[in-house]
């Protein structure tokens, strides 16, 4: 039996990160999911703020803010989290350096770090100075080629209605090694080593989502065994997540275009980690530790409709399931 869940904390979410990374955009995305949004209020204020609001809450906060330090607003943090009333998110958005460069540009907006200097050098100041934010944030948002619409349905998945704060959210991620490696991964497998599907002329134009394209990778002699270690790992790292409080974990697997071996096997991790944990319940009675997002980034980027962020529910037992046969609950999971 799982502990009863402590529904009753309010959630205050800390977004912080590069200026020009999106900041500005994920407040708003959270006042659209019923958060009351305050930007950059003193930091010698944070705690006093949050600690008498009676709402959920949305804080920026970044190298603008009146007496602003990282060490300072990681402290102010660990002593929120001591409140049991309290349930505290870390945010952090970031964009490449390219990707800053060109928002500047277009805005014609100076860089709060180098108000009469260059914006590389901005950058540059920027990151040394909220680096150990980067490494403790809960959530790393890259907004780099990120369209609004998916910056906001990201939010929306993460922390409006029907978030559970409980669970891990685990994102699985493909990927193109020459369009960089997703800078929010915690774990990374490299698949270009497999059958290539690109130099079938009938399957070069299709995706990791057609069966055909999976039957072509799956041929690979080592393509089992590769896949058998991959679902090993997550076995054994996904409970620890979960134990040491972790909120959010990211898998990727990557190939040179993004579009085919990376592709399937991510769907096939998906399938087996929903099968995993439904198959948990059914032995068990236990409630999933952890809900599952799949994220094809190059199909996503080139405007492949459901490819960013689509959710892979595993179907949820409740009361109402104590006297469902094992069988039910098997089909419910194929079905999610």
């Amino acid at each position: 039996m799982t502990a009863p869940r402590n529904l009753s904390r309010m959630a205050v979410v800390i977004v912080t990160g590069m200026s020009g990374g999106g900041k500005a955009s994920i407040l708003r995305a959270l006042e659209d999911v019923g958060y009351e949004a305050v930007d950059n209020p003193p930091l010698t204020m944070l705690e006093d703020m949050i600690s008498r609001s009676d709402q959920k809450l949305a804080v920026g906060i970044d190298a603008r803010t009146r007496g602003f330090d990282a060490a300072g607003v990681l402290g102010a943090i660990a002593r929120l989290r001591t409140n049991p009333g309290l349930r505290i998110h870390l945010v952090y958005a970031w964009a490449d350096e390219n990707t800053l460069q060109r928002r500047y540009t277009e805005t014609r907006r100076r860089h709060p770090l180098a108000p009469q200097g260059v914006v590389a050098d901005g950058i540059a100041a920027e990151i040394a100075l909220t680096e150990s934010l980067r490494v403790h944030a809960d959530l790393f948002v890259d907004t780099s080629g990120l369209p609004i619409a998916n910056l906001r349905r990201l939010i929306e998945r993460h922390f409006g209605a029907g978030s559970d704060d409980a669970q891990l959210t685990v994102s699985l991620m493909s990927f193109a090694y020459p369009k960089g490696l997703p800078k929010e991964a915690d774990l990374v497998f490299d698949a270009r080593f497999l059958r290539n599907p690109h130099y079938d002329p009938i399957l070069r134009s299709k995706t990791g989502m057609d069966p055909d394209v999976g039957a072509y990778v799956e041929t690979d002699p080592d393509f089992q065994e590769f896949f058998t270690r991959i679902a090993e790992l997550t076995k054994l790292v996904l409970p620890r997540f979960v134990q040491e409080g972790k909120k959010y974990a990211t898998i990727t697997i990557g190939c040179t275009g993004g579009r085919h071996r990376s592709v399937h096997l991510i769907e096939k991790l998906a399938n087996h980690l929903v099968s995993r944990a439904s198959a948990r319940q059914v032995k068990d009675g236990s409630d999933t530790q952890w809900r599952i997002f799949v994220t094809h980034r190059e199909l996503a980027r080139d405007g492949e409709p459901d490819a960013f962020l689509r959710d892979r529910p595993v179907a949820r037992r409740d009361e109402t399931d104590i006297d469902k046969p094992a069988q039910a609950l098997s089909v419910q999971a194929q079905e999610a």
